[in-house]
């Protein structure tokens, strides 16, 4: 997967770019052919914290062990623990397999503390929502994974903010297509629900959206 413009480490990996206090999404969206549902967070957390150049690096974020819990009935089943990373090739696999597309809601922000908490995280610019999904003709599930990025998505898309763990079904004017916005509870250790029960919700979701795509011809790359 290529990447946006910005800067690189020694080690060759994508760093954000600095605009003064702001910062640039240092990837590019993640989509799989036939991409059937796009999930997104608020802003990746900065380098230092990150054990893989892709989305939800951090070690403490439940992100990918909701996505074990889920497909592999185990937590750590993308996660290397002798080398403390999480398994990249093994996630790709995974998200072009059920064609789950990832992005943020945030392109260029500026962290009002030196965090990565999306309380102090202010929105300059926020996703393309319309180009993005442009690059999707089968995506109509658009999911968001905590209140920030809820709360984008819906200026975005001029819908209200559901509840956690609920939807809200409308028509997104610009490609008159029309989406289902779930919201989700947030993957970061911050928020206080143990991973188990983060699966549930997400497990209902995607089976939702199989269930939605059951008769369609779209699907990941297999």
């Amino acid at each position: 997967m290529g990447k946006i413009s910005n800067g690189h480490d020694g080690a060759g990996v994508a760093l954000p770019v600095n605009q003064g206090d702001t910062e640039t999404h240092p990837w590019e969206p993640y989509v799989p052919d036939g991409a059937r549902v796009l999930i997104m967070g608020t802003f990746p957390p900065k380098p230092h914290r990150w054990s893989m150049d892709f989305y939800y690096p951090n070690r403490t974020n439940d992100f990918w062990r909701v996505m074990g819990i889920i497909y592999f009935n185990d937590p750590m089943a993308l996660y290397d623990s002798e080398n403390k990373r999480f398994r990249l090739d093994e996630i790709k696999r995974l998200l072009d397999r059920e064609g789950i597309a990832l992005n943020d809601t945030g392109h260029r922000v500026r962290r009002l503390k030196d965090n990565a908490s999306d309380k102090f995280l202010e929105i300059i610019e926020p996703v393309d929502l319309k180009g993005l999904l442009e690059r999707m003709p089968c995506c109509d599930v658009v999911v968001t994974t905590g209140e920030k990025a809820a709360g984008v998505l819906a200026a975005l898309t001029g819908t209200a903010v559901p509840k956690t763990g609920e939807f809200t079904d409308a028509l997104y004017e610009p490609l008159g297509r029309m989406l289902r916005i779930w919201r989700m509870p947030s993957t970061s250790r911050a928020y206080p629900l143990a991973p188990e029960k983060k699966a549930e919700f997400y497990k209902r979701m995607l089976d939702d959206v199989k269930s939605r795509h059951g008769q369609c011809g779209c699907g990941g790359k297999k």
